[in-house]
């Protein structure tokens, strides 16, 4: 089986208060992207990494990898104006059968056994997502002044990688883009397939906001000592 998976790096800096886009900025040392890259090409099953990114900021990547001498093995596809299109782009990069992983370029803490662990779900179930149950008390918002508690033990935070066999992920794909199509799953969902869910990681976190960066170090650390 072939395995692939696509980096959506198309976030600007705008929550981030800066101006560079965050998927650039620096964690221990080297650019956030770097990391993700770096968990993907650790997975035991070695799948082919194509990275989705705003086409103007082609050549700045391509600078910092020389810069952070980034030898890792990848294909740079041109993003697209949503994440829908990006992935889009992204899958028609792809050609042949196989699975696919789609993971936001912003989570640099995902573990290359949670990755492999997801193209396995995917590869026997078809698709394969990731979530976490959340820990603090959830409401639903209900118009503009009511609400009402929901059973946090029924809700899922979702994460990536979403993962998927490329036929039913190009088929989901095909269907014009939808303001409610927040992740792959959702698309997916749309089309008509049953989501399989197995259990993220809590240092899986995404890098949006100028605290969240601070998080992941404390978390990287965390790995260092526990080597």
């Amino acid at each position: 089986m072939k395995y692939y998976a696509i980096l959506v790096a198309g976030g600007s800096g705008n929550r981030m208060q800066n101006a560079i886009a965050k998927q650039f900025l620096l964690l221990d040392g080297k650019p956030v992207l770097m990391h993700t890259l770096e968990a993907f090409n650790q997975c035991a099953l070695n799948p082919e990494i194509l990275l989705v990114l705003n086409i103007h900021q082609h050549a700045y990547w391509e600078q910092l990898c020389i810069t952070y001498n980034c030898t890792i093995p990848h294909q740079v596809i041109k993003g697209g104006e949503q994440r829908f299109h990006s992935v889009k782009n992204g899958l028609k990069a792809i050609k042949g059968k196989g699975i696919v992983a789609v993971h936001d370029a912003v989570r640099p803490l995902i573990t290359p056994d949670l990755i492999s662990k997801s193209f396995q779900v995917a590869e026997e179930k078809g698709n394969c997502v990731v979530g976490i149950t959340p820990t603090d008390s959830i409401r639903r918002i209900i118009g503009s002044q009511k609400s009402e508690s929901l059973n946090r033990n029924e809700v899922t935070l979702i994460q990536t990688p979403q993962t998927f066999n490329l036929d039913i992920l190009r088929k989901s794909y095909e269907k014009p883009f939808r303001n409610e199509f927040t992740d792959d799953a959702s698309v997916a969902e749309y089309s008509g397939f049953e989501i399989n869910m197995i259990e993220g990681e809590r240092e899986n976190i995404k890098i949006t906001y100028p605290e969240d960066l601070e998080i992941a170090l404390i978390f990287l650390n965390k790995r260092k000592a526990a080597l």
